[in-house]
């Protein structure tokens, strides 16, 4: 089920994208409504990322509208113009006040914004607008993706449905990653800005593909209302479904990404200290081609743990592959090859990584770096 009440959708074909794919997708909600986000932490953003961020202060939007293929992004105040014009030319379509209306980007760098095709692409976008159209939305925000990445979930009679595209240039600090998430529930804008910004922290900042953030990163949740008030624990549940589904889909569909690997960092002095630990690890990537090759070569996880700029004690660091023990007291337990290369050999398992410093925990979901990587970014722009 990836209908929603209260929210229509389509994704259509502007001709942004060389390859003919689907690329300007619109998400409208009948009505002004609850709308949150969180955005980019990268210095140097898009201009729609900029728009949307001031636009959404206000807590309430009508919808979004959104270009793949071309990020919109380093193009001065001509790009800032075309985001404002794309926005303004959605909402003119729908009916909307042109402040409700949001923006989306994601693609090349550096590249103005073909502004005649993005605008017939609105057009054709308002008119094809349906509320089955979802499939249609979460194909049309794609770049690098495998496939669009969607998930669903339902809490006391209301439902909350979420799709999301990127697999490169992947470590939120708020990945490339658009992410937009609808929920037919009533709300109040204050709780659902302050569960979003909460749940973007622990889902999607939590996940890293190559340890790049981008300039276009957005996450984007609204609230119809249609459905009515429901139980405001259970709606916090299924947010938190849809978000880390959507962060972990980013990883498994990271580019060349063979193996997925989260690392559990566990006794450090603080939470933030257990954080940047496991970051340090999820990122190394020397870690990342070890996982590529199942090669159980714990003196990489050992050196990320030393370069995080955490006090560590090396004769209380312990390590775990699974079920597989490989360091205990910061050295080599005897014989563990065999079964640290089993686990090794899964598509998906867990490194588990003690200091010996206090109760401080994290996690963060990495993936393996492969050729295949190089294979999509050496020639991107082509």
């Amino acid at each position: 089920m990836t209908r929603v009440r209260g929210f229509r959708f389509a994704g259509v074909s502007a001709g942004v994208k060389p390859s003919g794919h689907k690329d300007i997708g619109l998400v409208v909600a009948d009505g002004p409504v609850p709308a949150a986000g969180v955005f980019t932490q990268n210095r140097l953003r898009a201009a729609a990322v900029d728009l949307s961020a001031a636009r959404i202060k206000k807590g309430r939007a009508r919808g979004v509208v959104v270009v793949s293929g071309n990020a919109n992004a380093c193009t001065g105040a001509a790009g800032a113009r075309d985001a404002g014009a794309m926005a303004r030319a959605a909402a003119e379509a729908v009916g909307a006040a042109e402040a409700e209306m949001l923006v989306a980007s994601t693609g090349v760098m550096g590249v103005p914004l073909p502004m005649p095709a993005v605008l017939g692409g609105v057009a054709d976008a308002a008119a094809a607008l349906t509320e089955d159209g979802f499939g249609d939305f979460a194909e049309a925000i794609l770049t690098t993706d495998k496939g669009p990445k969607v998930h669903v979930a339902t809490a006391d009679g209301a439902a909350v449905v979420g799709c999301a595209k990127g697999a490169g240039m992947i470590a939120p600090n708020m990945a490339t990653t658009l992410a937009f998430v609808m929920t037919d529930a009533l709300v109040k804008p204050a709780w659902l800005r302050a569960v979003t910004k909460l749940e973007a922290e622990a889902t999607f900042n939590r996940v890293t593909v190559d340890g790049d953030t981008s300039t276009n990163d957005s996450l984007f949740v609204l609230a119809s209302g249609a459905a009515g008030a429901c139980d405001l624990r259970a709606l916090h549940g299924a947010l938190h479904e849809v978000m880390e589904a959507l962060a972990l889909m980013l990883v498994r569909d990271g580019e060349g990404a063979t193996r997925v690997v989260t690392i559990w960092v566990t006794g450090a002095a603080s939470a933030r200290a257990a954080e940047r630990v496991a970051r340090r690890i999820a990122t190394s990537p020397l870690v990342k081609t070890a996982i590529a090759g199942a090669d159980p070569n714990w003196g990489r996880i050992l050196g990320a743990v030393g370069n995080a700029g955490v006090a560590v004690d090396p004769e209380a660091v312990t390590v775990d592959f699974d079920e597989a023990p490989v360091v205990r007291h910061g050295i080599e337990v005897p014989g563990f090859e065999p079964a640290a290369r089993t686990v090794m050999a899964r598509p998906s398992y867990a490194v588990r990584v003690s200091i010996g410093a206090g109760d401080g925990t994290a996690r963060v979901v990495t993936c393996d770096l492969t050729h295949g990587y190089i294979d999509i970014n050496a020639s991107y722009r082509s």
